[in-house]
């Protein structure tokens, strides 16, 4: 136990929704120089909890204790002025914004009491970058750097208005392995300067290489306080849970058939009118798995919007099951057997204003047995979505609860149960399991297999690397907008990978 005082003191927290109880009775302290992660399921009460600490909710019951003082912490402003802040899994930034401008905005240094000084307060952001370690253009416009240099910035707008207890839920969720490791450094950082960093979480390996202390929540209550140090990947996946978990993905040796999807030559513009795509070729079979490993920002996100019909090819040609369906919308690649679960699912996924049962039949309500003419039939689409909810454990008190109000792996549920559950010939994988909790990873890795194994393609795209080759039945290495290698994961390393992600070379032999 450690002996010195804790700088956050969260006692007895209750906190409910309707239909359900998301904080029973929490207890929790965290100590200024410690990395902490808050680690549970997928509406398990984490960022609820930490929802209550900074402001956003306030608690049914329970005290809150800052440095030794109980306070009442009303809203944000009167946390951040206790010297909490949170960077939350949606960044709130704004995009056309400077990094400056977003750090300062509400806080700006004047001069001559009229006027924002913007050079003062660039000044300051590069300062306050270099101490912390989170290098930043001050200049550059949010919208044209990339989610890690975005989440850097977060960070720094929490430090610039005095943050000495830093809250990140789900820091890694939008991150590429390097930029994790950065984070990992940053979080190290700031941890040596005195400041409390805890991180909500439900990834196991994150944790056991970011945490110093762990807390386990599971429905709501605190299961367990541990070291980091004293506990494997394994119990905590077993106290998160409260199961067995098997971390590692069981399926037998891929029975590949006829080709399902074939990109030949295809080129596409990025959102800035630059190329994304450059006469890439790919080929995916019925009975595989084909994983996209690549550095964030080489073409994953135009590829897989390309072939589901979000953008439009400049040139080049895809076909599926031998059909030319370059120039369907979205409805016709639907139509065609493509099924998407999109790396967006917030912009594209979900409707966030609509219930459970109306998102789970998205794209299909204008079919039977979901309409009747102009009608919808309310009756078949929420029995649908019962057993949707029931099928992929979807925490909710009802399926008439709008989307919004569900964490974001609950979210990300609906979805993969949406489309997983239409059987198309091809599914589009991207980022499968961001979001989602150990048990979670584990259902939905069988479900991908088990798609697979009925005779379906299934193009997987993840940042996770170890997903990619547990899962994949081959690789393709996408590089600047091309296919530069297709590998077979059981003959390559993610050294090896991670070289051919970076545009360089490995030694002949590797190819599938």
């Amino acid at each position: 136990m450690d002996k010195r005082p804790p700088v956050v003191e969260m006692r007895g927290i209750v906190k409910t929704f309707p239909g359900v109880v998301a904080n029973r009775n929490v207890d929790l302290r965290i100590y200024p120089g410690e990395v902490h992660a808050l680690l549970g399921e997928n509406g398990a009460g984490k960022t609820t909890l930490m929802n209550i600490l900074y402001g956003l909710y306030p608690a049914d019951s329970g005290q809150i204790w800052v440095r030794g003082q109980k306070v009442a912490v009303q809203n944000p402003n009167a946390a951040i002025g206790l010297g909490i802040g949170m960077v939350h899994q949606h960044f709130m930034l704004i995009p056309s914004f400077t990094v400056t401008e977003n750090i300062v905005l509400g806080k700006e240094p004047v001069r001559s009491r009229a006027f924002v000084d913007m050079r003062a307060a660039a000044e300051t952001v590069q300062e306050l970058s270099q101490r912390y370690g989170l290098k930043v253009d001050p200049h550059a416009r949010v919208e044209s750097i990339s989610v890690g240099m975005q989440q850097r910035v977060e960070i720094l707008k929490a430090l610039y208005r005095g943050a000495e207890v830093l809250i990140l839920d789900e820091p890694t969720a939008v991150l590429t392995p390097q930029e994790v490791e950065e984070l990992k450094d940053i979080t190290d950082g700031l941890a040596s300067q005195g400041k409390a960093v805890i991180f909500i979480t439900h990834k196991l390996k994150e944790v056991k290489e970011m945490s110093s202390r762990i807390t386990v929540i599971r429905r709501g209550e605190v299961v367990g306080q541990v070291s980091t140090h004293d506990v494997s990947a394994a119990q905590l996946a077993n106290m998160m849970v409260g199961r067995e978990v098997d971390l590692r993905v069981a399926k037998k040796e891929a029975n590949p058939g006829a080709t399902v999807l074939c990109l030949s030559n295809v080129e596409a513009f990025d959102d800035r009118g630059l190329p994304a795509l450059r006469g890439l070729d790919l080929e995916i079979r019925r009975g595989e798995i084909l994983g996209l490993a690549g550095v964030d920002g080489n073409g994953q996100t135009e590829l897989v919007e390309v072939v589901s019909g979000l953008r439009r090819p400049t040139s080049g040609q895809i076909q599926l099951n031998g059909r030319d369906v370059t120039k369907l919308p979205v409805r016709g690649k639907t139509a065609s057997g493509i099924g998407h679960i999109p790396e967006d699912r917030q912009r594209y996924g979900v409707v966030m204003d609509f219930s459970i049962a109306e998102n789970s039949v998205l794209g299909a309500q204008h079919k039977k047995p979901f309409a009747a003419g102009i009608s919808l039939r309310y009756d078949r689409i929420r029995q649908y979505a019962r057993r949707l909810v029931q099928e992929y454990d979807v925490r909710t008190p009802g399926i008439d609860v709008p989307v919004s109000k569900l964490s974001g792996g609950n979210q990300q549920k609906v979805v993969v149960g949406r489309e997983l559950d239409r059987d198309p010939d091809l599914l589009i994988a991207a980022q499968p399991t961001r979001g989602l909790d150990v048990g979670a990873i584990e259902f939905v890795h069988r479900r991908l297999v088990e798609h697979r194994d009925q005779g379906n393609a299934v193009l997987l795209v993840s940042f996770e690397l170890d997903e990619v080759m547990a899962l994949s039945d081959r690789i393709a290495v996408i590089y600047e907008g091309k296919i530069v290698a297709v590998v077979d994961p059981n003959e390559t390393s993610e050294e090896e990978l991670g070289l051919l992600m970076a545009g360089g070379h490995v030694e002949a032999g590797k190819g599938a």
